[in-house]
């Protein structure tokens, strides 16, 4: 028995269609997380680059070998006002030069408390707290900093011995 050859169909096999949906799904989630605007790490990535930015402050307080805490230049003293976390000599900076011992993630608006100014001793300890107003005082132990976005928030701990993490 003999059966006609039949001619081949034109079209598409379910596996092509299978890789077309899925690279048309790829796109589509990349182009509407670009229209969503920031994701909500943010915060997240806020409380690991403020983690960054203590630890390198203590480091360079560490290094200056500067006894008298009343000559510290203001490149070690931390500074936590509500939207800036970083060296005072960052956060009081006027220009939009950018600082490597400052908090900034683009197009988010970062809000920081409580506001303080931090001392490290030599050892990268916390040794004294500032108020807003200037007043000394002992630092609680662990320091507690509340990083908050428009989504999220997190919170970062300086314990009495200098070591600083994620709480």
């Amino acid at each position: 028995m003999n059966h006609p050859r039949t001619k081949h169909i034109k079209g598409f096999t379910l596996v092509e269609l299978i890789v077309v949906i899925i690279v048309v799904a790829i796109m589509s989630l990349y182009a509407s997380s670009k229209f969503i605007g920031v994701s909500q790490f943010s915060a997240q990535a806020a409380q690991q680059q403020a983690i960054a930015v203590i630890r390198q402050i203590q480091l360079g307080r560490m290094q200056s070998n500067i006894e008298d805490t009343d000559v510290l230049h203001s490149r070690f003293r931390l500074a936590i006002t509500g939207d800036c976390l970083g060296s005072q000599q960052a956060c009081d900076s006027a220009t939009n030069e950018p600082f490597s011992h400052k908090v900034v993630i683009e197009e988010q608006n970062m809000r920081f408390n409580p506001p303080l100014s931090v001392d490290f001793d030599l050892l990268g300890n916390p040794e004294t707290c500032y108020t807003p107003d200037g007043n000394p005082h002992t630092c609680g132990d662990p320091i507690r900093i509340h990083i908050a976005s428009s989504a999220e928030a997190e919170l970062i701990c300086i314990n009495s011995q200098g070591y600083v993490y994620g709480c």
